[in-house]
């Protein structure tokens, strides 16, 4: 009997190692990327797994905060490639979530646009490769109106209201284009000033008109579909919706919005990292970031995929706005311990 058990023990070793070793096999084939939805063309992820032999597997979040989250209780070795928003990537930094890239691996890096390098969010270029930049805005239907004179009033006070509209569902960004819409610093760290603009949110939640707050693809939809009248996005939600609908339109409110960068980070506890090396490098090949843009109509960091990306889509406002448009916006940036201050006025605002 103790034989028996002692053969018993020795396969069931061997069959564990043997599967311990195929698991980190098809971990070495597999490139895993935490990514907004809708967030990247699926012909692309075919290309890349046909030119590299990785395969792909994509982890999927609608809110900055839902994907800190994510990787915070997601255990070790879960995700090779993080793409975040410029706002998030300071606290992503400090929290070790992600680790230095050797941008020596990663040719292509040249391809990035000056612009995008030594920005406040990634100041020596250490953790970042930009992938996206765009604008926040109102997206909705009805009369057409200048874009350089719409403003937040027209969803933030009952009387302009035309119908049923939502609130973004992310934190700074919400909280930051109320302290625009009230005329102070969307990076303001002054408590009066953040209470002032949770009251002008609040203000907006007793409208009749509110329909909740929405990720940004959830509200483009609502709009869309006619549910809702108008919504709080990013302009390549924006126009997509304009793409199926011409008469929507998306403005930039002339009180100010904010300009944001997406960024593809490493996971500091990546298993696979020459898989993401291989994946940045090949969103900054200059066809492929043209035609990731032009899927997803969000401008590109990209410098080569301006010459590969035609007139009309560089002149389309949505997209491109112009530099009346970009004066009125600003990054934001990490607001270090003055970020339980938006923590908080969140809760608030959420709760009340």
């Amino acid at each position: 009997m103790n034989k028996f058990f002692l053969i018993l023990s020795f396969f069931a070793v061997i069959f564990f190692a043997c599967y311990d070793k195929q698991a980190q096999e098809n971990s070495r084939k597999t490139v895993s990327v935490m990514i907004y939805s809708e967030y990247i063309n699926p012909d692309l992820l075919k290309d890349f797994e046909k030119k590299t032999g990785y395969t792909v597997n994509l982890e999927l979040y609608e809110a900055q905060e839902e994907m800190i989250v994510k990787l915070q209780t997601a255990g070790s070795k879960k995700y090779d490639v993080i793409i975040a928003s410029d706002v998030v990537i300071q606290q992503m930094i400090q929290a070790d979530l992600v680790a230095p890239i050797d941008t020596s691996k990663i040719s292509n890096r040249v391809n990035v646009a000056p612009q995008f390098l030594g920005q406040s969010y990634d100041p020596t270029n250490a953790y970042s490769l930009p992938y996206l930049w765009g604008t926040t805005g109102i997206l909705f239907r009805g009369e057409k109106i200048h874009p350089d004179s719409a403003s937040y009033s027209m969803l933030f006070d009952a009387k302009n209201t035309q119908g049923k509209f939502s609130l973004l569902n992310e934190s700074r960004s919400m909280l930051s284009m109320a302290l625009q819409a009230i005329g102070y610093d969307a990076n303001s760290v002054k408590q009066e000033e953040i209470n002032k603009a949770v009251d002008y949110i609040l203000q907006a939640k007793k409208d009749p008109h509110f329909a909740g707050f929405d990720g940004s693809v959830a509200g483009k939809n609502k709009v869309l579909s006619g549910e809702n009248w108008a919504a709080i996005v990013f302009n390549g939600e924006a126009q997509a919706a304009i793409d199926k609908d011409p008469s929507l339109q998306f403005v930039i409110p002339k009180e100010g919005s904010f300009m944001w960068v997406d960024a593809m980070l490493l996971s500091s506890q990546a298993s696979n990292v020459e898989g993401a090396y291989a994946f940045m490098n090949y969103i900054l090949n200059a066809v492929v970031g043209a035609r990731l843009a032009k899927y997803i109509n969000y401008a590109t960091p990209n410098k080569a995929s301006l010459d590969v990306i035609d007139d009309d889509f560089k002149d389309n406002r949505v997209i491109n706005p112009n530099k009346q448009e970009i004066k009125r916006m600003k990054l934001l940036t990490d607001l270090g311990e003055s970020t339980k201050f938006y923590d908080e006025a969140w809760i608030i605002v959420k709760t009340r």
